[in-house]
């Protein structure tokens, strides 16, 4: 698998991308400059987390003019994997790839932390893996995580099986106090209608190796890397 780890100005977490996908998972990658305007030559794309253009306006408002999107967008629509974590999350949002919004954490604060989330659907490109209901250590770091949308997508995205991530306790259980940014319903990311991107505020990149915490991200970039069909055969 040839894997494409976006940049854009401010990015920042494309070198842990790179680092996850080929020295732990060891499969090919290759950073692409936000100027690029072809992925054909990629399997999956990554759009790492960070603070594009500078989070100006709101996070990935800017980013989502850059002329790699429309290759993404094109990639997406031809049914290839895509994840955009954190402000990747952001962007794709921004982009209309995915429903809602990224906003404020309810309590204003940044926050950096390890998180659990609970496998709400492992019928995914990037959860058949996980088992149903297996709960994910991966860490968060950001100050506008509080993902947002009317009641009519949020029923929506429940009833279509397109939350795929959800805050939780360690044993899975769904509380307002294992929200750590007051995201609806303890969202913590979504897929798209044909199921192939994903947006997600936590950082599995940053949970690929025992050493550093926990390798509980791995199953999501292993997933994304093994075909569905073969994984299921």
């Amino acid at each position: 698998m040839n894997v494409a780890i976006l940049v854009f100005p401010g990015t920042w977490s494309d070198t842990d991308c790179f680092h996850a996908f080929t020295g732990v998972l060891g499969h090919d990658a290759a950073y692409v400059w936000h100027k690029e305007t072809d992925l054909s030559g990629f399997d999956s794309v990554v759009l790492p987390g960070g603070f594009s253009y500078g989070d100006y306006l709101r996070c990935g408002a800017i980013a989502r003019f850059s002329p790699v999107m429309d290759a993404v967008r094109e990639f997406a629509e031809a049914g290839k994997p895509v994840i955009g974590i954190c402000n990747g999350f952001q962007i794709l949002c921004e982009a209309g790839l995915l429903p809602g919004v990224l906003t404020r954490n309810e309590h204003l604060e940044f926050r950096c932390s390890w998180v659990d989330l609970r496998t709400e659907n492992t019928d995914t490109p990037f959860t058949h893996l996980a088992s149903p209901g297996q709960v994910l250590a991966v860490p968060i770091s950001h100050g506008e995580g509080n993902y947002q949308a009317d009641a009519e997508t949020l029923d929506m995205l429940e009833r279509t099986g397109r939350v795929v991530f959800r805050y939780s306790t360690p044993e899975g259980e769904i509380t307002p106090e294992a929200n750590p940014n007051g995201s609806a319903n303890n969202i913590a990311g979504i897929i798209n209608e044909r199921g192939n991107v994903l947006g997600m505020m936590p950082h599995p990149e940053r949970s690929v190796e025992k050493l550093l915490g926990g390798d509980d991200g791995a199953i999501i970039f292993r997933s994304m890397l093994t075909p569905l069909a073969a994984a299921v055969s």
